[in-house]
């Protein structure tokens, strides 16, 4: 955690320094304001002398000023250095997360890295205002208390020597035990996130089951484990308030017992008693601040951990050093001996996959479900590295191509199109930022998508929901591909993005991404055999492995996988005659 907060915490050093300076000035203050009472109690009040009394008031009233304005001044910069730190941290981590491969974010999860980007920042964020703003002074006026109270009247100084050390101990039975509570808090925070991302996800499924109930059941489960941890911390927490008071008030009534009797007898001067009590609160109120700064320790700790482990994990899918370009123009996409495996799998998913996707021609991949397909796909993407073998755009390695190269190089459409939240424009210049209306309406004719747009009430500037919620399947799926149109890639990766689409449309739409992107490379996943009948080259996967390739006759005469896949779909005119071939 230092090390986390040494290094985000540097670009506010000199706010720091003047903050620790602000504190000083208030512990001084404070210190101050008890002596110049007993003064005016001593010399003031009981001598009766009024103008002794006006002149310490004076003096006091400007000190109170003093010290007010230094902490006010502490307390701004202290919340000015926490936001700036919240901020730094989540985009930071914000920023870790995008380079995370499609692996990475499986090991994490969606819901604790939510988790982790708001609420365990925040935890990290209050530690720092709390320290800052308050723990800073605690130090001096917990040693500048002693001192002065030693002046004040060394016999009663006992009573400090047996409240200290007490306070001292319940601060550190109090880290221990809230240690183990704290990190299973932010565990079952995450659980809770994740239930219900999956049931407002999954909202249909369980209305189509009537499982409302189960699903109340499972949130229950998951709402009070959180419930009962929660209450375990908040009970420690208590216990903490509870000995901080009574250590404060227990020291106060014995300074009372103890000087009581030595006013009474002469030996001790009414004001002496009256600092010294106020000195032994300061004393101890430095400790209680300090107490409940240690409090959130244990949370910030666990927090700072796991923002930590976000910040440190190297991506699966790193950046080169130096990142190459491929050639401009039309490029060939080669798979070349590709194997891949999933963590934890007992057998690769891909097995010395050889493919080849030439400019100006269409590739297709088929194959039964499990097959391996969308896999490939991630790996011609760079979603996913290959495990052994390569794969090359224009002849040089993916691996050698940086982020951004390959992301202007290679438009992917995945089966499950995602639009966010705004516009439809703000949604297709996703592909292009600079693309005018006109680049917009171009391209939507090419994803046979303008006729649905222009019969909407605002047109381009009308509203689509997150996720795309607020249009139809096959609606998000054109409009997935004219963003990509619209980036003007060398290769287009299409995985099932024309599954939603019904055979007119598909059928449409192929024609005119044949005209427009006729120069580019272009590599198709379908399940359908019309959408691939007319590729240039058909490859047929089966359990990782390429089992046939060439074209829609070819593979009828040579692959029975194939034929089975077109026997499986009575509406393609081929099927007629195959019988059992």
């Amino acid at each position: 955690m230092l090390l986390l907060l040494r290094h985000r915490l540097r670009p506010h050093a000199k706010t720091v320094v003047l903050i620790l300076v602000l504190q000083l000035v208030q512990a001084l203050g404070l210190l101050a304001l008890p002596a110049l009472n007993a003064d005016v109690i001593d010399n003031g009040v009981l001598a009766r002398d009024t103008g002794h009394i006006f002149s310490r008031s004076g003096l006091m009233l400007a000190v109170t000023v003093l010290q007010a304005s230094a902490a006010t001044g502490a307390i701004y910069l202290g919340a000015r250095v926490g936001l700036g730190l919240g901020a730094d941290l989540r985009a930071a981590t914000f920023g870790a997360v995008l380079r995370f491969s499609a692996r990475d974010l499986a090991r994490f999860g969606t819901p604790t890295l939510i988790t982790r980007t708001t609420q365990d920042v925040r935890q990290l964020q209050v530690m720092v205002f709390s320290t800052l703003s308050a723990l800073l002074s605690a130090p001096f006026l917990a040693l500048g208390g002693v001192v002065l109270a030693l002046g004040q009247d060394v016999a009663l100084s006992g009573v400090l020597l047996v409240a200290i050390p007490v306070a001292m101990v319940v601060i550190g039975l109090l880290q221990r035990r809230m240690t183990a509570p704290s990190r299973e808090l932010q565990t079952r925070t995450d659980a809770v996130n994740r239930v219900l991302r999956e049931q407002v996800t999954g909202i249909r499924v369980i209305r189509a089951f009537v499982r409302d109930r189960h699903e109340r059941v499972r949130f229950a489960g998951a709402n009070t484990d959180l419930m009962t941890v929660a209450t375990r911390l908040g009970r420690l927490q208590a216990y903490f308030a509870g000995s901080a008071l009574l250590v404060v008030n227990l020291s106060g009534i014995a300074v009372v017992a103890l000087g009581g009797p030595r006013i009474a007898d002469g030996d001790m001067r009414l004001g002496s008693l009256v600092a010294f009590l106020s000195y032994l609160t300061q004393i101890l109120i430095s400790v209680m601040v300090a107490m409940s700064v240690v409090e959130m320790l244990p949370r910030a700790k666990v927090s700072a951990g796991r923002i930590n482990e976000v910040l440190t994990t190297e991506p699966g899918v790193p950046d080169p050093a130096e990142g190459r370009r491929p050639p401009a123009g039309p490029v060939t996409l080669t798979v070349e001996k590709a194997s891949f495996s999933y963590p934890g799998a007992e057998n690769p998913v891909l097995q010395e996959v050889d493919l080849i996707a030439r400019p100006g021609e269409t590739t297709a991949i088929v194959g039964s479900t499990g097959a391996g397909k969308t896999t490939l796909v991630n790996l011609m993407a760079r979603l996913l590295d290959v495990g052994s073998g390569s794969v090359t755009i224009g002849g040089l390695d993916v691996r050698e191509m940086d982020r951004d190269t390959l992301s202007s190089t290679v438009g992917l459409v995945p089966q499950r199109a995602y639009l966010f939240s705004g516009t439809i424009a703000s949604n297709l210049r996703y592909g292009s930022p600079e693309a005018t209306d006109e680049q917009l309406w171009r391209a939507l004719e090419i994803a046979q998508a303008r006729e649905f747009v222009e019969a909407m009430p605002a047109g381009l500037e009308t509203p689509v929901g997150q996720g795309g919620s607020t249009v139809s399947g096959g609606q998000r799926q054109r409009l997935a591909i004219a963003r990509a149109l619209l980036a003007q890639h060398q290769v287009y990766l299409f995985d099932d993005a024309f599954s939603a689409l019904d055979n007119t449309t598909d059928e449409a739409l192929r024609a005119a991404l044949a005209r427009e992107v006729g120069a580019a490379t272009v590599v198709v996943v379908a399940q359908r055999v019309s959408t691939i009948r007319s590729a240039d080259r058909i490859v047929v996967l089966d359990a990782g492995r390429v089992e046939a390739s060439g074209t829609h006759e070819e593979l009828l005469r040579t692959s029975s996988i194939y034929r089975e896949i077109v026997r499986s779909q009575p509406g393609s005119h081929e099927t007629q005659g195959l019988g059992s071939k």
